[in-house]
């Protein structure tokens, strides 16, 4: 990342402070007019971290000035300037300091940086980087670095930092770059655990076991099934402790190693799980029981489970180990306001009030993405701060705050700066945090930039917008994401870009944040199809202007690194294909198109922002069971059409959507009956569907009734929901759900 000339002299001029700039008795001037007697100082037996640190140092203060300082272990120093890294016999400032904290401090014209355990040296020797010599690293790639031939340290420091967190990660592609994370204090579950998440089945596959061992797996609805495993199982206890002794001897630097359920359902019930769970007020009793018994058999390792999903509340009688971690998800909580506060956080607040009286080992597993639209603009921005702080005063001790991950996603680089900035320190003043990153990173039009997030977040309030982290652009289309608001946006976004000018880096930064309201505009074009703000025209024929349009979305994307637009969703190139095949999709003029639809059970309204015109919108789902289709809920669809007036039909086509993993099965019937009055009915049709065998692909299934030449004005649909989960999906509380799409009547 780069930096015009005139950002890079502001910075030499207030942080480095030019030869003509009047010293003071007390500075320290590490370089002067490209001379310097200071050398670099490290302990006699320096750890990695120190002799790591030592090496940055003088790095940075080469590519500033262009003086490179020699680094001495403290038995060659003599009485002369230095820079003392790490614990050495000269060094001062606190007798103890906390974790991976650090102090940087000067005194007597000598400067000194020391650290707690782990990184703290070095995460010392970025912030005087920053704080004291002008250097900046906003996000992934080359540091900002100014030069200068004069590096000076105003005034004696004592500069004293300690995070408030044990463990630090934000998940955003920044988190890529190895010298952003110990620029920013940040940390890496890949650097840290040995075993990491939903682990079960890392520790006894299923591909292994199951065929010969059903009883290691749970026991659901009587039947063994490998959903999770039997905790009860004496086998399944001892292939585990074999599995973490063989592991722990492989890698013996992990600090953490994850005992978790897998994602989803499926606890055990056999009658030793149940016997303990019934104990404990539910599943995480075994679980913990277990987890604990592991840990006994490692003293020195640190466990970490999730109260994820079934295992979210505390137990009733026992307590996590010592060196038994637990991370609680906020999964179930929207947005739009603090953890707190929300109502929808209730649930949260409660387990984490009962996890905290029993342990003092607490991480929190949270969200600030949307994950089934990693571009959509996400505007929680300003309750990132107060929910790091209610962490800190439930003393929890370490933070995932799950982004984007390594693709790209609605505001990356200011979440992770700011979510960086707030592990560290959660009463940071975040006024100034924002600030600083929005100067480094979009320069002239961060003004523009800081009103344009300002405008989101004020939206959100004003519309009582609701912000799921598994919810769409469309559902939105009514609230801050209306298309009289996108268009505010997009005019600060304008000024921006006028702002940035012709200074490439801040105008490329301003354009890859339009690729957020973009993202919405084009998926929202689906929702509207040929109506007003959809990719199609009146007459159904394709807005000549959107295939460009497309086209270009898609090359800024991969230009900004996304490589998914959703969890486990589409690539770039992918997203370019399903637009493609929209565009080439015959239109049909239905005899039914935009027909009034009358059901006798009622649609899944989070789902279906359409309600029942989605039936005869002249528009088709697709793979997202969020866009155009019709959800129905553990109940059979029953859909009557209005095509007011008597038709002759041929035939009657309509497609439903298979997608096992949201539970979404196909109907186990359709029934096809016709009226000319809406009162009596006469079959046309009838077709059976047997039940899916295992299949957790996404598909769209077709179905077609031939009529011939039927006279009727109503047309109604009948498509029996399945009684039950077929086996290979059976969960404790889900129910089969439905969803058909658009019912063509030729």
């Amino acid at each position: 990342m780069y930096r015009t000339m005139s950002y890079l002299l502001l910075t030499m001029t207030t942080l480095l402070h030019s030869a003509c700039a009047p010293g003071k008795a007390d500075d320290l001037y590490l370089v002067k007019q490209g001379q310097s007697a200071y050398v670099i100082v490290i302990p006699e037996s320096a750890t990695k971290a120190e002799t790591k640190a030592a090496g940055i140092f003088q790095d940075y203060v080469q590519r500033i000035s262009g003086v490179k300082l020699t680094v001495i272990p403290e038995r060659q120093y003599k009485d002369q300037p230095a820079v003392f890294i790490g614990n050495t016999a000269r060094t001062t400032g606190p007798e103890k300091i906390k974790g991976d904290g650090y102090f940087t401090g000067s005194k007597d014209k000598q400067l000194y940086i020391r650290g707690g355990s782990g990184q703290g040296v070095v995460y010392g020797v970025y912030h005087t980087l920053e704080t004291y010599m002008g250097c900046r690293k906003d996000t992934k790639g080359p540091a900002v670095v100014p030069t200068s031939k004069d590096i000076r340290i105003t005034g004696n420091i004592a500069d004293l930092q300690e995070p408030a967190f044990l463990y630090r990660e934000s998940y955003y592609p920044a988190s890529t770059d190895a010298e952003y994370l110990s620029w920013h204090g940040l940390q890496r579950f890949e650097d840290l655990w040995g075993l990491w998440g939903h682990s079960f089945f890392k520790l006894i596959p299923p591909a292994t076991y199951f065929k010969d061992h059903p009883e290691y797996y749970s026991l659901v609805n009587g039947k063994r099934q490998a959903q999770q495993l039997c905790l009860s199982n004496e086998n399944v206890y001892a292939l585990t402790v074999t599995w973490f002794k063989k592991a722990i001897a492989d890698n013996p630097d992990a600090m953490y190693w994850s005992i978790a359920p897998e994602d989803g359902g499926g606890a055990c019930t056999c009658d030793l799980c149940k016997k303990a769970d019934a104990e404990e007020g539910g599943p995480q009793g075994s679980l913990i029981r277990f987890v604990n018994r592991v840990a006994a058999q490692f003293p020195e390792q640190r466990f970490t489970t999730l109260a994820y999903g079934y295992t979210a509340k505390a137990p009733l009688k026992t307590k996590p180990a010592g060196n038994v971690y637990i991370m609680l998800s906020t999964i179930d909580a929207f947005r739009q306001d603090p953890l707190s506060q929300t109502p929808s956080a209730a649930g949260f607040r409660k387990n984490l009030e009962s996890w905290s009286a029993i342990t003092g080992n607490l991480f929190i597993w949270d969200y600030t993405t949307q994950f089934t639209n990693y571009l959509a603009p996400f505007p929680d921005y300003n309750n990132l701060q107060p929910n790091l702080q209610y962490f800190a005063a439930h003393q929890v001790k370490g933070v995932f705050s799950q982004g984007s991950g390594e693709t790209y996603g609605d505001m990356a680089e200011y979440n992770s700066y700011v979510q960086a900035a707030l592990l560290w320190q959660p009463n940071a003043d975040l006024k100034t945090v924002k600030a600083a990153f929005l100067k480094g990173y979009y320069g002239p039009a961060a003004p523009f930039i800081g009103q344009y997030l300002d405008a989101l977040s004020n939206a959100v309030k004003s519309t009582r917008s609701t912000l799921d982290i598994y919810g769409n652009p469309i559902f939105n289309a009514r609230d801050y994401l209306s298309p009289s608001l996108i268009d505010q946006y997009s005019t600060l976004l304008d000024k921006a870009e006028a702002a940035a000018g012709d200074q490439t880096p801040y105008l490329q930064h301003v354009y890859q944040t339009r690729l957020f309201l973009e993202y919405v505009v084009l998926q929202q074009s689906r929702f509207y199809g040929n109506e007003k703000y959809g990719y199609l025209q009146a007459d159904g024929s394709v807005v000549p202007k959107w295939p460009a349009r497309v086209n270009r979305f898609v090359e800024q994307c991969k230009a900004a690194g996304v490589t998914e637009l959703s969890e486990g969703g589409l690539s770039p190139d992918a997203y370019a294909q399903e637009w493609q095949a929209l565009f080439s999709r015959k239109w049909i003029n239905s005899l039914a198109l935009h027909a009034p639809v009358t059901l006798v059970n009622g649609y899944t309204p989070e789902y279906t922002p359409k309600k029942e015109a989605t039936l005869t919108d002249g528009l088709f789902g697709g793979n997202d069971f969020t866009y155009n289709w019709l959800f129905t809920y553990g109940k059979d669809m029953i859909a009557t059409i209005d095509m007011g007036s008597n038709k002759t039909i041929h035939t009657v086509q309509m497609n439903f959507l298979q997608d096992a993993r949201h539970y979404i099965f196909n109907p186990t019937q359709l029934l096809i009956a016709t009226s000319t009055d809406g009162i009596n009915f006469k079959e046309a049709g009838v077709k059976d569907i047997p039940v899916p065998g295992e299949d957790f692909g996404v598909h769209i299934l077709h179905y077609s009734f031939s009529l011939p030449a039927t006279s009727a004005r109503y047309l109604r649909v009948t498509a029996k929901c399945p009684v039950t989960l077929p086996d290979w999906r059976l969960v404790e509380g889900k129910k089969p759900a439905l969803c058909c799409d658009e019912v063509s009547v030729e």
